[in-house]
């Protein structure tokens, strides 16, 4: 008997809980018993906790097998092998129809095909959800979503399943999130604590926000540098939805922001201003009801960028589509103290779920009007193409057919049409081959994709940026481009054509040669070294006679003489032969070290290689993009493994087992006297030290390194700016992300592999440090008229200009390479990632 009423008393509470929890997010609204709520499911009341992405995807796999009207798509997985998951929601009969209902609508971005009836078309609605894993009130409210939207009796549920197909990413980044998750869950207080002080609320080194390899993927709709937005996209060209909510949290004190953005200044100078002006309008009146009836504050008009292509709330803009960026202020864990009073989990959630909510309805009331915009969209992308005096761009590097490769999948994967190019041409003093170059015509549906990637701007209606200025595609890949007033072109390219690689017949040769301008030479190389080939390099160019007739090979070239190697002849052609097939890289053979020009195989100027044993100090106070850019170029570019090593543990180090210090931007003042001292005799000793950023201005403060900060005279600030003002003219100063053209030494190690003595370069920093002391050690300065595109101040103009982008200091044996601007940025500066590699592999040798 007692059993029995416990079990009785457990029920009645388990019912009083989940009706609790339905009139908190739903007051009022009757559901559908047959459909499991949240709750019942999970047996925890969403916001009580933070649920696991595992858990959150087995709940969506429940509501697919349940409800006729759901289904669960995945889409890919993330680099932890986590699902990438759609849930598509609409009613029963358009669940069993979709790619009928899809084929129809993708016919609205092809101008050429006749418009279809649009009045009986369902709108096409994506709600995307915790991008940064550390802002997590929107995955919970996608839980809560799909089950309102399955389950509710409501009118307006109704409505939106039979006029629309709503499809829900719970979590864009599900490795950040349940890192985030497990901190906040391991570190709640019974009570929880509210204070922001407390632990739950301050995530230690890397945080949530970043996905595996440490990066922010919402920078990453427009680089596609990830799986996670490479699948993303794939999965977008497939549907090309008309509006796309993009759920985010902000700063504690903060309340609820909503489109539209700051006028002008905040948007993106491709997309139509009936998207700003009228279309955003119309939404908003739907999200400032939905917050109105729950007595939330919300603000708009502010601050948050549109500009840049690679945020998810601005790449649908430039398809067609609506774009819609929510914040919400944080509780970053399950309560926390602000300035309004404590914050909880549940009510961040109820937030984002009733802005999710009026986006379906918003979606669905003017889903003809935005049928009919994503069609004129298209169509005005056409004309505008057909008015502007550029008709055609030409790309393609002479001697990188890597690079070229990973340019054109970009292009494809962003569904620009691209074709071959049928004759050899001279433009802008850049040559361009028959077969070795590409052309992009404007006059295309996705002509405002193709001005994003090439255009170069350099003029804008407001001097301050929440982020990038500039994001040329072309430029970061360093691909030479140039515009076209006509086009001539041949066969469009549809898919990366098979890259067949020759390699010679196994027989006796002197050495083996690599051209090390390939993008992927560092991962042939690393291959060798790694099987034990003993692999020299080239100062200096020569022509060789090979036997598939005379090459010309330049400064960096791989030199793997027969001679000197353990392994005989048919297993050196083997491990070659594999690692030329796995990279991608030709190899090259010779029967004579005597050169038809230049230097022979012997001479002092080819020397070994050392192989690299790296180590790169993370954690705390250090920049964890920075890091994980670097991590993430050796794993997927090099296949190399670097050991990443908390500053904490430094103590344990010791750098004799290492050649090779990188130090991303940070301060490293956790470093101990000792510690520092360790450094200096090792790198006296013939250490190498790649410093990035503000690493080399700590490597200064030590005075590890004596170089100099660049000072000039600028123009004295007024004696009075008003205070409302201040935001403005301060930011005004700052270099939020801008292109600039440098002069490269191609003779110095650094620059081996390159061909030309310009060289794009990415600076988002006002760190100015003057060009080194010894005249041979600043490989990369800027040019006399540098900016190529974004906005910079006059005055940090002039700085840019006397600076260094560049140099190397010398100590004892040993050397410091300064990288002031980052050449991994975003892990999508292909241009300048041989700059690294060459740090890697040659620093050594300077």
């Amino acid at each position: 008997m007692k059993k029995y009423l416990l079990t009785l008393l457990s029920v009645a509470c388990f019912c009083i809980s989940s009706q609790a929890q339905i009139d908190y997010y739903f007051p009022g609204e009757e559901f559908d018993s047959a459909i499991p709520s949240p709750q019942s499911y999970l047996g925890y009341e969403i916001g009580e906790w933070h649920t696991r992405y595992d858990r959150l995807v087995a709940y969506f796999e429940k509501l697919a097998e349940v409800s006729p009207m759901a289904e669960l798509k995945t889409i890919g997985y993330t680099n932890q092998l986590r699902p990438l998951v759609v849930l598509v929601i609409s009613k029963s009969d358009n669940i069993q129809n979709l790619e009928n209902i899809r084929q129809n609508h993708i016919k609205l971005v092809d101008p050429n095909q006749n418009m279809p009836d649009v009045s009986g078309m369902p709108a096409i609605i994506n709600l995307a959800y915790s991008v940064h894993g550390n802002e997590p009130s929107g995955g919970e409210a996608s839980i809560l979503t799909a089950y309102w939207l399955l389950a509710s009796k409501s009118e307006l549920a109704g409505e939106i399943r039979n006029n629309a197909v709503v499809m829900i990413d719970p979590a864009i980044n599900p490795d950040g999130r349940d890192r985030h998750t497990n901190w906040a869950n391991m570190h709640k207080g019974f009570p929880p604590v509210a204070d922001p002080l407390d632990r739950e609320h301050n995530e230690i080194w890397p945080s949530g926000r970043v996905n595996h390899y440490w990066f922010d993927l919402n920078r990453d709709w427009l680089p596609l540098a990830h799986v996670e937005l490479q699948k993303k996209i794939e999965w977008y060209h497939s549907w090309y939805p008309n509006v796309v909510g993009d759920f985010h949290e902000m700063g504690t004190n903060s309340t609820y922001f909503f489109e539209p953005t700051k006028a002008f200044s905040s948007e993106n100078p491709v997309v139509p201003r009936k998207n700003y002006e009228e279309i955003n309008s119309k939404f908003a009146g739907y999200f400032a009801k939905a917050l109105d009836e729950i007595g939330s504050l919300y603000w708009t008009k502010e601050v948050f960028d549109n500009s840049y292509p690679g945020y998810g709330s601005t790449y649908p803009d430039i398809q067609g589509g609506l774009g819609l960026v929510f914040e919400q202020g944080s509780s970053r864990g399950h309560i926390q103290a602000s300035q309004r009073g404590d914050i909880t989990f549940e009510f961040t959630i109820k937030n984002q779920l009733k802005t999710s909510i009026a986006t379906m309805e918003a979606g669905v009331r003017e889903r003809e009007y935005m049928h009919r915009y994503l069609r004129e969209f298209f169509q005005t992308a056409v004309s505008e193409a057909n008015s502007s005096r550029t008709k055609s761009y030409v790309f393609g590097d002479l001697y990188d057919e890597s690079r070229n490769r990973l340019f054109l999948k970009l292009l494809l994967d962003h569904k620009i049409k691209v074709y071959e190019n049928t004759r050899d041409i001279s433009l802008e003093g850049q040559q361009f081959q028959k077969g070795k170059s590409w052309v992009v015509p404007t006059e295309q549906p996705q002509y405002r994709m193709v001005r994003s990637m090439f255009e170069k701007v350099t003029e804008f209606a407001d001097s301050v940026f929440y982020d990038a200025s500039s994001w040329t595609m072309a430029l970061a890949y360093g691909i030479p481009y140039a515009a076209q007033g006509t086009v001539t072109m041949g066969e469009q390219i549809t898919a990366l054509p098979d890259r067949v690689v020759e390699f010679p017949q196994d027989g006796k040769y002197v050495a083996y040669l690599v051209d090390w301008s390939d993008y992927f030479a560092p991962k042939l190389l690393h291959q060798l070294q790694e099987a034990g080939i003993h692999v020299e390099t080239s100062a200096k160019e020569f022509t060789s006679n090979t036997i598939t007739g005379e090459k010309e090979f330049p400064a960096g070239t791989l030199v793997i003489p027969t001679a000197f190697q353990k392994l005989d002849d048919s297993k050196l052609h083997e491990i070659l032969k594999s690692a030329s097939e796995k990279s991608g890289v030709p190899v090259f053979a010779t029967t004579t070290g005597f050169a038809v020009k230049g230097i022979d195989l012997g001479s002092n100027n080819v020397s070994a290689i050392q192989v690299p044993k790296v180590i790169m100090l993370i954690g705390q106070g250090t920049s964890q993009y920075e890091a994980g850019e670097i991590w993430h170029l050796m794993d997927t570019k090099v296949g190399m493994p670097i050991s990443k090593v908390d500053i904490s543990l430094f103590g344990r180090v010791n750098l004799y087992d290492y050649n090779t210090l990188i130090l991303p931007s940070g301060n490293f003042s956790a470093l101990s006297i000792s510690q520092i001292a360790h450094i200096k005799d090792w790198l006296n000793r013939g250490g190498t030290i790649i410093s990035l950023r503000m690493a080399s201005q700590w490597l200064q403060s030590q005075e590890i390194v004596k170089e100099e900060d660049l000072q000039l005279e600028t123009v004295k600030d007024p004696d009075f700016v008003s205070f409302g003002n201040r935001r403005d003219f301060e930011g005004a100063k700052a270099i939020g992300g801008s292109i600039y053209k440098g002069k490269l030494d191609i003779t110095h190690p650094l620059g081996f592999g390159y061909r030309s003595g310009e060289i794009p370069v990415y600076r988002n920093s006002t760190i100015f440090f003057k060009p080194s002391k010894d005249k041979y050690q600043t490989p990369v300065r800027y040019a006399e008229n540098p900016l190529m595109g974004g906005y910079i101040s006059p005055s940090n103009l002039e700085k840019i200009k006397q600076s260094a982008s560049v140099l190397v200091s010398p100590v004892g044996n040993g050397r410091v390479i300064h990288f002031i601007d980052n050449p991994n940025f975003r892990g999508t500066w292909f241009g300048t990632n041989k700059l690294f590699f060459n740090a890697i592999f040659f620093g050594n040798k300077i």
